[in-house]
């Protein structure tokens, strides 16, 4: 693993820099799994409310259907090297009874409103209780920025 160049950030940094990817990005990967039919990843568009991470995937997806099974998840952003994993609970909303702010903000984001698409989705909501998140080999001790749903200093 090349590490030349990489200046070690202090946690501070770390969590603004992770904030504004959260703002920034657009995918993310999801990560969830049922008992019986093990893991499932796909790709999906997130908005950030400053407190948890929204998307949108159909009702009657392997993904939804996990979330209601085992609402335990994992995201991750795309970048190999800036690394950013968040961890928590999500929750489900049918497309009609998301909170109106997050659906507003999700469809200002990406010009998508699920909430007028033929076909039932879901937005799925997952508030982080930890969160790490590191550059290279320099930043693996320590990489942990949130625990237990707090921002470390």
């Amino acid at each position: 693993m090349e590490t030349t160049g990489i200046v070690r950030r202090r946690t501070a940094e770390r969590v603004r820099d992770t904030l504004e990817r959260l703002v920034g990005e657009r995918d993310v990967w999801l990560s969830t799994a049922h008992p019986e039919h093990g893991p499932h990843q796909v790709p999906l568009w997130f908005s950030w409310d400053g407190r948890a991470v929204w998307m949108c995937t159909g009702a009657a997806s392997v993904t939804a259907r996990n979330v209601r099974e085992e609402p335990r998840v994992r995201l991750s952003l795309p970048d190999t090297f800036d690394v950013v994993l968040l961890q928590g609970e999500a929750e489900c909303f049918a497309d009609q009874e998301v909170p109106r702010d997050a659906a507003e903000a999700f469809a200002g984001k990406f010009g998508w409103d699920p909430r007028v698409e033929d076909g039932a989705f879901v937005y799925v909501r997952v508030v982080p209780t930890t969160v790490r998140a590191w550059r290279g080999e320099p930043e693996l001790h320590g990489r942990v920025i949130m625990r237990d749903g707090v921002w470390r200093e």
